[in-house]
């Protein structure tokens, strides 16, 4: 049967066209800012009896996240009052990256600005809480401690740690189980009392710790790697430092997990095995890559044992 071709034209005139389905709209992602945070910069010590001062905001551009990984190194921080410098080191170790991690001061007592240079506040080591020196300091005088920063850093130390630890006093392989049980950040993974890094922030705290491990004549026979990185003493040096610190721990441990993914880990502990003998080789070369990237902060390393 043929088909008239004026109805077939007339047909695909008349067709209705078909609808295309809406193409889905992209998200509008608006770009990440560089996080900035309020400091304050003593003229001198913070961690010793100096007076402080306010500076402007100064924009801290957030460290970069590392690949994910198996093993964590477990470290410690140290400057001269468990205060300033090794509470900031701290603080970044333990939540940037949630690595174990444990601090402490090397001086004989607690030293804070007072109201002159001539007048510190002083507290002892291991029976003193972060939150008692906040509560007396702001008592005395809220304006002043306020203004110089002392009473926003003890804020931040108590909701770290209970309070400033010697560290001549820590007694190397004993149970930190305290600390876990207060909720101390960094807790989790140092509550057997031993780490593999120790970091101080300034060289006479740094001479200290390693006098002090040589003296102790290394009960578990575990070797630690002891750096020392020279942070000034004051609340901008000290969130500098900080990031600094965490770059380094950062590429001591990813050379860590290698060597434990790629050599025997027998032997870790105690300093022999494969394993650890290539994370060992490579320390100089990680520490000289990261003293190209901070110039500004002066290094020492040296290997010792717990």
């Amino acid at each position: 049967m043929s088909v008239d071709p004026r109805r077939a034209r007339m047909q695909v005139r008349t067709a209705t066209p078909t609808q295309q389905p809406p193409q889905p709209v992209q998200p509008v992602v608006a770009p990440s800012s560089v996080a900035s945070t309020t400091q304050l910069v003593p003229p001198s010590n913070v961690d010793g009896a100096a007076d402080l001062r306010s500076v402007a905001t100064t924009p801290i551009p957030p460290a970069p996240a590392p690949n994910e990984q198996s093993y964590k190194l477990k470290f410690c921080t140290v400057c001269a009052s468990n205060n300033n410098r090794s509470m900031e080191a701290h603080l970044r170790l333990a939540t940037d990256r949630q690595y174990p991690v444990i601090s402490f001061g090397t001086g004989s007592y607690v030293r804070l600005p007072g109201p002159t240079i001539s007048q510190p506040q002083v507290y002892n080591f291991n029976t003193t809480s972060y939150d008692k020196m906040y509560n007396e300091l702001q008592a005395q005088d809220a304006r002043l401690y306020k203004a110089n920063g002392i009473l926003n850093m003890l804020d931040r130390n108590r909701n770290i740690k209970w309070g400033p630890e010697r560290f001549h006093d820590w007694i190397v392989g004993k149970a930190r189980t305290d600390a876990i049980t207060r909720g101390d950040k960094g807790s989790l993974g140092a509550e057997g009392g031993v780490v593999d890094v120790i970091f101080t922030c300034e060289e006479r705290c740094w001479d200290a710790v390693v006098d002090n491990l040589l003296d102790r004549g290394a009960p578990l026979n575990r070797p630690v790697h002891v750096f020392n990185v020279d942070i000034r003493d004051n609340h901008e040096e000290a969130l500098i430092g900080g990031r600094a610190i965490l770059e380094l721990a950062d590429a001591l441990n990813e050379a860590a997990d290698q060597a434990r993914g790629t050599h025997s880990v027998n032997g870790w502990d105690a300093g022999s095995g494969a394993a650890r003998a290539s994370f060992d080789e490579r320390v100089p070369d990680i520490l000289a890559e990261w003293q190209e990237r901070w110039p500004n902060l002066p290094a020492l390393w040296t290997l010792s044992w717990l």
